[in-house]
């Protein structure tokens, strides 16, 4: 049967960025549902690089928020998430799971406090879904779940230098905004939230504004010429040298925190929360697997996908795999069969299949890379 339909491509997305990103010359690919700038002209490491040793800019605002007001606005969010968001001082922000009733990963996510209401920060792929999850939860307690991500745009400025490039553009005093909190203020000009967090294990701020003001702030902290524009390519290299998960390489659907070695976001001592049973008895039976990091001698390329063999047989694939910029040898993560109670130790060794080549790799120990390292 022939038909003449055509099948049309998913419209995606643009930040409130595209425009600048294609001055500077970037190398644009679908994620997260959005075109997002992978890299731009100087490639990868030299962004890698510049964070490390300078400062970098990424344009995140592909990023989801999600905001809830009322009275139980609290409960909700301690009721879908597995860390403690009672713990939460107003101005701090926390690392948390939102969890299925099978304890497995529907998305991380980060928790801000606020005076007035709590904001949940998810991946964008994850967006619609993490939405559908939550809703029906937020219609049993007496609190409002809106999206406002779209009237949102955030900015990454990650690096040794990143004080140094903010704080000309604010009045407020950023060696008071410790690490995991933040302020509110004026940045360049602009009404922002003001985080000390980030994806890179440098120091560094996430500046959240609205939509309407993500140029001017852009061009206000790139201004400086030690201030380099970089893409989600070393975004994903620099987490990775840290550790740093990500959703849909080393959590998903079919992984629980436990077994990501995420055990410290969950309190299994809170009250109830959505899949507190589950890893209740998963902690009792104990996890038959474990997220490692490894280390490979060859010059090889441990690409995500890859088999993982354990004595010859197939026990998993390469979670995140790269040579890495800071250190010159392949690293990666894989998932591999516990030992005892626990992730099997440091120096354990295994194989990677690569291209029908079954080389040899260590576990290590993560981060992959220490702040301040040559």
């Amino acid at each position: 049967m022939s038909s003449s339909a055509t099948i049309e491509e998913p419209v995606l997305r643009r930040t409130p960025l595209a425009s600048i990103h294609s001055e500077l010359g970037a190398k644009m690919v679908p994620f997260g549902g959005y075109l997002m700038p992978v890299h731009y002209p100087g490639g990868i490491t030299a962004e890698h690089i510049a964070v490390r040793q300078r400062c970098g800019v990424f344009d995140v605002s592909h990023m989801g928020e999600l905001v809830v007001r009322g009275s139980q606005a609290l409960d909700f969010v301690n009721a879908v998430t597995s860390n403690d968001a009672s713990a939460l001082a107003v101005g701090q922000v926390q690392y948390s799971t939102i969890l299925n009733d099978k304890g497995t990963i529907e998305d991380d996510c980060l928790v801000y406090r606020f005076a007035d209401r709590l904001m949940l920060v998810v991946n964008a792929s994850n967006r619609a879904k993490v939405w559908r999850h939550l809703a029906p939860h937020a219609e049993l307690l007496d609190c409002a779940l809106t999206d406002e991500s779209d009237d949102t745009a955030l900015l990454a400025v990650q690096g040794p230098l990143a004080q140094r490039v903010v704080q000309p553009l604010t009045a407020i005093d950023l060696d008071a905004v410790r690490y995991y909190h933040f302020s509110a203020g004026i940045v360049a000009g602009v009404s922002a939230v003001i985080s000390r967090t980030g994806y890179t294990g440098e120091d560094g701020f996430e500046l959240y504004v609205a939509a309407g003001d993500a140029v001017q702030l852009w061009r206000a902290v790139t201004a400086r010429a030690d201030v380099s524009p970089a893409g989600l390519g070393a975004r994903d290299t620099l987490r990775l040298e840290m550790g740093m998960a990500l959703y849909g390489h080393e959590i998903d659907q079919t992984t629980t925190p436990l077994e990501a070695n995420l055990g410290w976001v969950v309190k299994l001592n809170k009250r109830d929360f959505v899949g507190r049973d589950a890893l209740v008895a998963q902690k009792a039976s104990g996890c038959t697997r474990r997220l490692v990091g490894f280390q490979m001698s060859d010059r090889a390329f441990p690409r995500p996908g890859y088999p993982v063999l354990c004595d010859g047989s197939v026990v998993g694939e390469v979670c995140s795999g790269t040579v890495s910029p800071s250190l010159g040898v392949p690293i990666g993560t894989c998932y591999l069969p516990s030992v005892g109670t626990g992730a099997p130790p440091t120096g354990t060794t295994f194989e990677v299949d690569i291209r029908g080549r079954r080389l040899p790799a260590s576990v290590v120990r993560v981060p992959f890379y220490k702040r301040g390292s040559p």
